[in-house]
């Protein structure tokens, strides 16, 4: 089984994205050094995004990740009115950002997104563990995870309000 004890106390910054709009920047527009909006600044180099196997492994992760939330009797109340593609778009801009990709996050911050949703740790916790399910799917090597993960734990404080 794998270690979650620290990673159940990690959550994602993404359950109410779905009201926002974006679109991923061209490769070639230079990024500014963070976006506040995407929640943190984005990790350094390439090694992890290409150990998510660049945007295209970052889509499938999350093609992945909206069919188990949708599912997960836990949370899938939490999407029954979410505009489901929107939601895909803005996660894909998240995770390439934050994983030190070319995108950029077009979304609001992270607070505004999830302000009044009365999200609780249960929330907050079963989206992880179904983001690290989509992932281990996709062959993402355990210690990349780790690294994105680090950069959405700090988030928790802005999205969990119960």
């Amino acid at each position: 089984m794998r270690p979650t004890s620290v990673l159940r106390r990690i959550g994602l910054p993404l359950a109410a994205a779905a009201c926002l709009s974006g679109a991923a920047a061209k490769a070639e527009e230079p990024r500014p050094p963070a976006i506040p909006a995407a929640g943190a600044t984005p990790i350094a180099g390439e090694a992890v995004f290409k150990a998510f196997h660049e945007e295209a492994g970052i889509q499938r992760i999350m093609d992945d990740f909206i069919v188990r939330i949708t599912a997960d009797p836990r949370i899938q109340r939490r999407f029954a009115t979410t505009n489901l593609r929107r939601l895909n778009l803005l996660l894909v801009e998240q995770i390439c950002y934050l994983t030190g990709g070319p995108c950029r996050y077009s979304g609001d911050d992270m607070k505004s997104v999830h302000a009044g949703l009365g999200l609780h740790d249960d929330d907050f916790n079963a989206l992880t563990e179904d983001l690290q399910l989509s992932m281990d799917k996709e062959g993402v090597p355990f210690a990349a995870q780790n690294r994105l993960l680090a950069k959405l734990a700090p988030m928790e404080r802005l999205i969990v309000t119960k």
